[in-house]
C-alpha cells in the first residue's frame, strides 16, 4: 500500500519499493503517520532531531490539504518523540512541497548539488530544510 501511493507519487526520487519500505518501518526510530486519505508521512528520529524520510498524496487526493495534514501529523509525532528539530529534503524542481514546507515553518538551510537523478537523466539538487520544533 504505502509503495503504491509513493509509485503514484514520485518520478523524482524514485518511488521505494514495499522491500524498502518494510525494511526502514524495522528499524528503530522510524514511524508512520496515516490519515484519512491515500496519504502517509514517514519519519525517523534520533538523538533530538527527526528527519522526514518520505511524505506522499495519491495524485488523485491532491488540492484536499492532506499533505499539509500528513505534514502536521508529522510535526507532531516528531514533538511525541522528542524531537527539537526536523530536516528534510526536497528536489528543487518540487515547487508544491517547497511551497507546503515554507509555508509550515521549514527554512532552506542547504542544498545538495546534483543529488537526485530523474527519469530523463537529469541531475536535479536536493533542497535541505529545518524546522525547530517547539515544546509546550
Amino acid at each position: 500500500m504505502l509503495a503504491d501511493i509513493h509509485a503514484a507519487s514520485f518520478e523524482t526520487p524514485r518511488p521505494w519499493s514495499e522491500t524498502e519500505f518494510a525494511g526502514l518501518l524495522s528499524m528503530q526510530g522510524v514511524f508512520l503517520v496515516t490519515g484519512d486519505g491515500p496519504s502517509f508521512a514517514l519519519g525517523r528520529y534520533v538523538a533530538e532531531e527527526s528527519e522526514l524520510l518520505t511524505i506522499a498524496v495519491s495524485p488523485e487526493a491532491r488540492g484536499q490539504g492532506l499533505g499539509r495534514r500528513m505534514l502536521n501529523a508529522y510535526d507532531a509525532a516528531a514533538r511525541t518523540q522528542g524531537a527539537r528539530a526536523s530536516f528534510l529534503e526536497v528536489a528543487a524542481d518540487n515547487v508544491a512541497a517547497i511551497s507546503l514546507y515554507l509555508s509550515e515553518g521549514y527554512s532552506e538551510s542547504g542544498r545538495r548539488k546534483a543529488y537526485y537523478t530523474a527519469p530523463d537523466g537529469a541531475k536535479i539538487d536536493a533542497l535541505i530544510f529545518e524546522k525547530r520544533i517547539i515544546h509546550s
